[in-house]
């Protein structure tokens, strides 16, 4: 690894190297093992009750302690990603959060549960900013857009694999086996990413004059995002939305198996189903929406109606075939907003300010997943109502489209004000040398 010959090839400045495809992969796969050992929770967490004798009503502690690590691990790691490099970041991710999954699947305790799930999520939520520092340093420009929909695939692609493989392991080899399976395949994946990957040129100008590394290094000045009322407003819309979709993906399985009687693998199923739907809808709906042109927002809002429709709809069925026959539609409600939510960051901050303002609206969507799995238990406990829980996931997709309503529109013909509010955020920004900081703007269309 120390010889020059051992070492991967340095991207070309006049062509793109074929080095690229090993970054994508590489990342893509540290992504995907990091969603898939966040998903593994929700359809392993019913055994988990009988083993531990956790009541139904606290099982939701554990998943609201690893979104409380990954929501902090959000808003830093973007930071942490330009200070000490997309490599040493994504190897130990990857080879903590792997090992603190072989921990918890040999866990008997509750309160060093609570615990190693807080870390995991701590190390896991670094994944995103390392992933797609790299992947935007490595691809050229017109392949970034491209590139970061494949990596942003690895989010729904976990749910799938976990709730694939989670329920019939934990039957055949108990509960632990499925932490311990994850969590050694993130271990190995941590190693490949050290051996294998290299941090992108943006990282390594030999050119570039003592002064301007330390500008590019300062933290940016990110006061004029705080001032912009779109951008908190989008990020309350956030919250809503990843309060439906993570409190289905942690919550259907136990309430599908305690609510309506569902075999364990056969719940599984149906979030397979549900989850695999984003597969395709992810980088579908971005390019639907610049076809149609009406912009980011009113299609947003179309779709979390849909998704607060169909998750109340879903909550009044009981049926095995009707939950696979709902599934695929509630799938495109709970994923479709996410890639427009995220390519209106960049609207609305303007372009300097938009790596920040990204970190710092998806630790605020975050904080959705960190809430609702700890409140969605406590009402299914209290009124045994499978409907009830469904109407409190509902409420947040329809009250973050009711707040979308306050957030300027962005239809083309309408841009004008648009334009000018970000010149003025523009003004307040960090200057040119800055500019590497930041994702392009491409890289945002296809985020989360």
């Amino acid at each position: 690894m120390s010889s020059a010959s051992s070492a991967p090839p340095r991207p070309d400045t006049t062509a793109p190297s074929r080095y690229r495809w090993v970054v994508l992969l590489l990342c893509w796969a540290g992504f995907t093992m990091t969603s898939v050992d966040r998903s593994t929770w929700g359809p392993a967490s019913p055994a988990v009750s009988e083993s531990w004798g956790v009541p139904l009503s606290a099982l939701g502690i554990f998943a609201t302690c690893y979104f409380i690590g990954y929501a902090i691990s959000n808003a830093i790691g973007g930071f942490l990603t330009d200070w000490v490099g997309s490599r040493l970041v994504l190897g130990v991710s990857l080879l903590a959060s792997g090992s603190l999954m072989v921990a918890f699947g040999s866990t008997a305790s509750v309160p060093v549960g609570l615990a190693v799930q807080a870390a995991i999520g701590l190390f896991a939520g670094v994944e995103f900013s390392a992933g797609m520092k790299l992947i935007t340093t490595w691809m050229p420009a017109q392949e970034i857009g491209r590139a970061s929909g494949i990596f942003m695939t690895a989010t729904s692609l976990g749910t799938v694999v976990a709730n694939a493989v989670v329920p019939t392991l934990s039957s055949s080899a108990g509960w632990g086996a499925s932490y311990h399976f994850f969590g050694s395949v993130t271990v190995v994946l941590a190693v490949l990413c050290a051996v294998f990957l290299r941090n992108g040129p943006v990282t390594a100008e030999p050119d570039v004059s003592a002064e301007q590394s330390v500008r590019r290094r300062a933290l940016p000045d990110i006061r004029p995002l705080a001032r912009n009322r779109d951008l908190l407003l989008l990020g309350a819309a956030g919250f809503g939305g990843l309060w439906g979709t993570y409190g289905f993906v942690t919550w259907s399985n136990t309430l599908m198996i305690k609510g309506s009687g569902i075999d364990p693998v056969d719940a599984g199923i149906v979030v397979v189903i549900f989850s695999s739907v984003a597969v395709v809808v992810k980088p579908l709906m971005g390019w639907i929406t610049d076809r149609l042109g009406y912009g980011m927002r009113l299609p947003t809002m179309a779709i979390l109606l849909l998704f607060s429709a169909t998750l109340l709809v879903f909550g009044s069925l009981h049926s095995y075939a009707w939950f696979l026959l709902v599934a695929p539609l509630l799938g495109i409600g709970a994923y479709a907003y996410s890639t427009l939510t995220a390519a209106m960051i960049p609207v609305l901050s303007g372009t300097r300010l938009a790596g920040s303002a990204a970190g710092a609206c998806n630790a605020v969507w975050q904080l959705g997943s960190v809430t609702v799995p700890a409140v969605i238990g406590p009402v299914f406990s209290a009124t045994g109502s499978f409907r009830a829980a469904f109407a409190v996931l509902a409420v947040g997709p329809f009250l973050g489209a009711a707040v979308l309503l306050g957030v300027r529109d962005d239809r083309p013909g309408h841009t004008a004000r648009t334009s000018e509010l970000s010149a003025q955020t523009e003004r307040t920004s960090p200057g040119p040398s800055e500019r590497s900081l930041y994702l392009p703007d491409t890289a945002h269309n296809s985020l989360n």
